[in-house]
């Protein structure tokens, strides 16, 4: 294969699998905050029909899909958030990624204090799964430019 195919295909194969990772990182996302709050609601009604009252019941984190109307811009947030963690990484730079969730908590502080609305766990949850989202599909892309 010549140079020059090579590395259209590298790039290629970067710049599709950067756009899963930003893209398609919010449905994964999304689908995980759907099955937290089914398992969360799952175990109250559990508890609330073994014959105890409900306020005996375990606490279920409140719906993280309702938490996001407090922590504003977090789609946003998150497609950069896995862009700039897919570009640290294939860069080689991980260290990044320490730089990147530092400055996302820091400027969310402030919100995550001052609620008790399932703000702090819908942020640590998303921020976990974007995080390894991306990471995956930069260690993909990674493992895939090294086959040529």
């Amino acid at each position: 294969m010549s140079p020059v195919w090579a590395l259209v295909l590298k790039v290629l194969v970067v710049a599709a699998l950067g756009a899963i990772a930003v893209f398609v990182g919010s449905p994964v996302v999304s689908w995980l905050f759907r099955r937290v709050d089914a398992s969360a609601a799952k175990a109250v009604t559990k508890a609330t029909s073994a014959g105890g009252a409900e306020q005996d019941a375990p606490t279920a984190a409140p719906r993280l899909q309702a938490a996001a109307a407090l922590l504003r811009g977090g789609h946003w947030i998150g497609l950069l958030e896995r862009l700039a963690i897919f570009a640290t990484l294939l860069s080689g730079f991980g260290e990044g990624i320490a730089v990147i969730l530092a400055v996302k908590s820091l400027a969310r502080y402030p919100e995550l204090r001052a609620t008790t609305s399932g703000a702090a766990e819908r942020f640590i949850i998303g921020t976990f799964a974007s995080t390894l989202f991306a990471a995956a599909c930069a260690g993909l892309a990674w493992w895939l430019i090294g086959l040529w």
